[in-house]
């Protein structure tokens, strides 16, 4: 198993380093992505609503890092529509603002009242959207609660072209949970796809990080663990890998999104 350090070294470079909050701000995003320039390398992307796109671009650049660190946004989000077009349509134009990435919510509410349908049809339309970009669909598992839904909610996404999947928005009351990812994983491994896993909302110290680490080993495989394949959906949890990396004590801070 890796010490701890190991661990907090590999979950930041797997970080998705996430600001979305209603009152973001040009600045604020700025701010966030000079905090991916440490010490001890950079996260893989940072998260932003589609607004900031530009501002993060900019900033990313003058540090130099653009090449690096990917730029991640999310549509459809936080309410999972059902509107297939709407956010096909929010996922394109994210796409030509520059997101190299996109987090797309599934329409859970839908699913939880019986229709499969249009989980399918909006994942398949935004994977279109996206291009040659990644697209990651945020399932939200703490809300489909289930596990036989939570398995289901990831197979229609696999089937419909999902790059990534990811359990939360962050912004309901259970978010990333060991039970939910391993559902995820699970379903991921038994697809055969080269499909992606992000864990997002509630994660916030490196102990934590390096459960879902170990977890995904076990279940994946050590050479499966890369940027390419996971991620931590996070803002606080720099902080914590940061002081685990110094040899300080972190006190866990911040929210999710």
């Amino acid at each position: 198993m890796k010490t701890l350090q190991q661990a907090a070294s590999q979950a930041l470079a797997m970080m998705d380093l996430t600001s979305l909050n209603a009152d973001d701000d040009a600045a604020r995003i700025e701010a966030l992505c000079r905090r991916t320039a440490t010490d001890f390398g950079s996260p893989a992307a940072v998260c932003v609503y589609p607004a900031f796109i530009d501002a993060a671009d900019r900033q990313l650049r003058e540090l130099g890092l653009r090449d690096r660190v990917r730029i991640a946004t999310v549509t459809n989000f936080p309410d999972g529509s059902v509107n297939a077009e709407r956010a096909a349509r929010e996922t394109r134009a994210a796409v030509v603002a520059g997101a190299d990435e996109v987090d797309v919510v599934f329409p859970y509410k839908a699913l939880i009242n019986g229709d499969t349908a249009s989980g399918r049809a909006l994942v398949s339309a935004c994977r279109e959207a996206c291009g040659d970009q990644r697209l990651k669909v945020i399932l939200e598992t703490g809300e489909l609660k289930r596990p036989e839904l939570i398995r289901q909610a990831a197979e229609i996404a696999l089937d419909a072209g999902a790059d990534f999947l990811k359990t939360s928005t962050g912004k309901v009351a259970t978010n990333a949970t060991l039970e939910a990812a391993e559902i995820l994983l699970t379903a991921i491994r038994d697809s055969g796809r080269d499909v992606g896993f992000k864990a997002a909302g509630g994660i916030r110290t490196s102990e934590e990080a390096q459960t879902y680490l170990a977890l995904a080993e076990r279940l994946m495989g050590t050479a499966w663990l890369t940027p390419e394949h996971f991620r931590f959906g996070a803002s606080g949890l720099l902080d914590a890998l940061l002081a685990t990396l110094s040899g300080k004590a972190a006190t866990p801070a911040g929210s999710d999104y």
